[in-house]
Parts: structure tokens; C-alpha cells; sequence
């Protein structure tokens, strides 16, 4: 089974734009996120996709590979696919976010082990046990599982509602990395937009809405992601003492 790792990085972004060249510890990000992912044992390549020239020759600079991209994706599915179409020969992509500098490389090999564990598997992703002070942020997207793991849905609204409150009352919040095999990945990207999606701003929805599966694993992991200058600040204070 070949696996490779694919970390989309935009260099546009409303509320830090030129972030992944934003420098934490006196280092651009995406070399953190590429460094953590070349950790992971079980991916042979580590690819940054971007639609950049900066981005593109700072990842050449640090020594990384990397792929250019179209400008015009609407998603990031649709940038991942692109790259995929240009490794035939990979069974499984994993999608590591690139704005989670400090991505454990062990849960890049939990995610891609899993469609060894389980061969019928077309897609996987992460979730984490919530804090209570979460619970009503949009931003903290939250997931709910069946028995066997697999996800029922994923929301900005608080799931499930805890109508009589009990100790067994858990919210789990979705950890944004994801792997597909490439042939699913493939058949994802070429799906329109589905309603729920649409309302909820959440494309992994779309999966869902046309009937698959999406395998959640569970993390102590809470996810890291890098989206404002205070967000910048706080990873600056942790990994700058490394």
C-alpha cells in the first residue's frame, strides 16, 4: 500500500493572509507542517500543493517538495485531487491541514494503518473530546459516531443536544485531517455541492449526502490550527521554547 501526505497551503487567507509563510520560532509554518508530516513511518512522499510562487520556493528553499496548483479549485477536495491525479500509483492520501504546525505524526500513520486494518475504507478522519467552553463555537465543528465509529454527521451546532443531562454526555469535536484512497478522493472531487454542506459550510458533508462512509478515529489530538494573529501568537510561545 503506498500512501502519501499532500498539505494544501494558500497563500491567501481573510484573517492572516500570507500565513503559511508566517514565521513561528524564526521558521515559515509550512516547514513546521512538513517537518512534523515527515515524521509519520508510513507515507513515502510528503508533497505542499499551492497555487503560490512564494509558498512553491520557500518549500524548495527548506529543502521540501512541492506541486503547483490551478488558482481556480473551489475546495480544497478539488486542490487535493489535482495533485493525486499526478501519483497513479498511490493507494491512499492523507490531507494534513497546512496550518497545524504542531500535527503529531503519529495520527498521519493512525489515519493511513487504518485502510490496512480495514480494506474496505474510502475515506477517514479524526475527532477529539470537546471542552465545555467549545461548545457553542461554530468554529469548533463537532461529529457524532455510530457504534462502529463511523460518522453520522458533522456540525457547527452542538451534537448531540443534551436534553437530560448524564455523565455519559460527550462532545466530540472534529480534527480536520483526512485520508481517502485515491480512487475515492477522485470520485469526491468530481461530486456537486450537496444542501447540507452548503448550509453548514462543511464539505466532508457532502460524503454523507451521496451515501458513503467516513471512518472517525478517536485522538487525544485537539488540533492546532493556525487562523488569526492571536492563534500565531499562542503557537509562537509554545514551539519558540523548543
Amino acid at each position: 500500500m503506498k500512501v502519501i501526505c499532500v498539505i494544501p497551503a494558500r497563500y491567501a487567507s481573510t484573517r492572516l493572509p500570507g500565513k503559511p509563510l508566517k514565521l513561528i520560532a524564526g521558521r515559515p509554518m509550512i516547514q513546521w507542517v512538513y517537518e512534523q508530516a515527515k515524521k509519520a513511518e508510513i507515507p513515502t512522499e510528503v508533497i505542499v500543493a499551492t497555487d503560490d510562487a512564494r509558498v512553491y520556493d520557500t518549500v524548495l528553499a527548506f529543502g521540501g517538495d512541492a506541486c503547483m496548483t490551478r488558482e481556480d479549485h473551489p475546495n480544497g477536495t478539488s486542490r487535493l485531487a489535482e495533485v493525486a491525479e499526478k501519483y497513479p500509483d498511490a493507494d491512499v492520501i492523507v490531507n494534513v491541514q497546512g496550518d497545524e504546525p504542531m500535527i503529531p505524526p503519529e495520527i498521519i500513520d493512525r489515519l493511513a494503518n487504518a485502510f490496512a486494518e480495514e480494506p474496505e475504507l474510502k475515506m477517514a478522519t479524526m475527532k477529539a473530546q470537546m471542552q465545555e467552553s467549545e461548545y457553542g463555537d461554530p468554529s469548533a465543528v463537532k461529529v457524532v459516531t455510530d457504534q462502529n465509529g463511523y460518522a453520522l454527521y458533522f456540525s457547527r451546532s452542538l451534537l448531540p443536544y443534551p436534553r437530560n443531562k448524564s455523565n455519559l454526555f460527550k462532545v466530540y469535536k472534529h480534527v480536520g485531517i483526512y485520508a481517502y484512497t485515491r480512487t475515492f478522493l477522485m470520485q469526491y472531487a468530481a461530486m456537486a455541492p450537496t444542501p447540507l454542506e452548503q448550509v453548514e459550510s462543511l464539505e466532508q458533508l457532502r460524503v454523507l449526502e451521496n451515501g458513503y462512509k467516513i471512518k472517525v478515529l478517536e485522538s487525544s489530538f485537539q488540533g492546532v490550527g493556525v487562523d488569526t494573529q492571536a492563534d500565531l501568537d499562542a503557537v509562537n510561545k509554545i514551539l519558540g521554547g523548543k
